[in-house]
């Protein structure tokens, strides 16, 4: 089944949940009445990644302010939503992605995995992977750096548990100075993104925020965009803008491959996929 996808490369400020929720349910609206059926926003959209508020903001999945607002924009749209969100879970604070289906619920749940060093102060780290199985597609979620985690492990392992489509949230910053024009960007999710999609014929989409990092570690740098669609041959689809002032609304036709049944070449298929790329 063939359908649209959505990747709202949009302005995240640090510490401002109000606003970027706000803004968050603006863009899906817009994404639903332009035919999309899952719409991907970025990483810890609602109080900015390794943003000091992280720490006293983070609110529950799925019963806190934050996502109960994203779970009935997807119910009201009729659509799939995957955010990224600052969860606090007990005294931990995670750096997290959910999926909601169309009614409401909250159906795949994760936890970044590969964090950077500079965001071990504000996250603990995540133990599980999943997927889902949606009419759409079997859809598995990461986060950001967990596309390059050692050997791609976590994608891999998303494919290998039937994964057709792939959702990452992200929050791709450069220093202050970076010149595109000398050095443009992309190339590290490219080199990623390919080999995982191209081994076990799924998509991958990143979906990042643009604007400045105004507090915390990487305070001054800034978030580009540039959110990337690569396909089931390994090749970019789509290429969000760069800029810190770059919003945009990304839009996508995606044709999911199904996996192979066990007993119907599934096992050539898995020992090809676990070892091509």
């Amino acid at each position: 089944m063939t359908f649209r996808l959505a990747l709202v490369q949009m302005r995240v400020t640090g510490g401002a949940p109000a606003e970027n929720l706000a803004r968050a349910e603006r863009r899906i609206a817009e994404a639903a009445a332009g035919g999309a059926r899952v719409v991907v926003l970025p990483e810890a959209l609602d109080l900015g990644w390794t943003h000091p508020d992280a720490i006293a903001g983070a609110a529950p999945v799925p019963e806190g302010s934050a996502c109960r607002q994203l779970r009935e924009a997807a119910r009201r749209h009729g659509v799939y939503v995957c955010a990224g969100l600052t969860e606090r879970a007990g005294d931990r604070v995670y750096n997290a992605a959910v999926l909601i289906a169309p009614e409401g619920g909250v159906i795949l749940h994760h936890r970044k995995l590969n964090e950077l060093e500079i965001g071990h102060p504000f996250y603990a780290q995540g133990d599980q992977l999943g997927v889902a199985a949606t009419p759409l597609a079997t859809i598995g979620l990461m986060i950001c750096a967990d596309a390059f985690a050692r050997g791609q492990v976590v994608a891999r392992t998303l494919g290998l548990m039937g994964a057709e489509v792939i959702l990452s949230p992200s929050a791709w910053a450069v220093p202050a100075d970076h010149d595109n024009a000398r050095e443009p960007y992309g190339q590290l999710w490219r080199d990623n993104y390919g080999p995982v999609a191209r081994a076990f014929r799924l998509w991958i989409a990143g979906c990042s925020n643009v604007g400045p990092l105004t507090a915390g570690p990487w305070a001054g740098r800034k978030c580009i965009g540039c959110s990337l669609l690569v396909g089931p041959d390994g090749e970019a689809r789509l290429q969000g803008p760069y800029g810190e002032e770059a919003e945009v609304l990304l839009y996508a036709d995606v044709t999911p491959e199904p996996r192979p049944a066990r007993g119907d070449g599934w096992e050539t298929w898995w020992a090809g996929a676990g070892r091509s790329g």
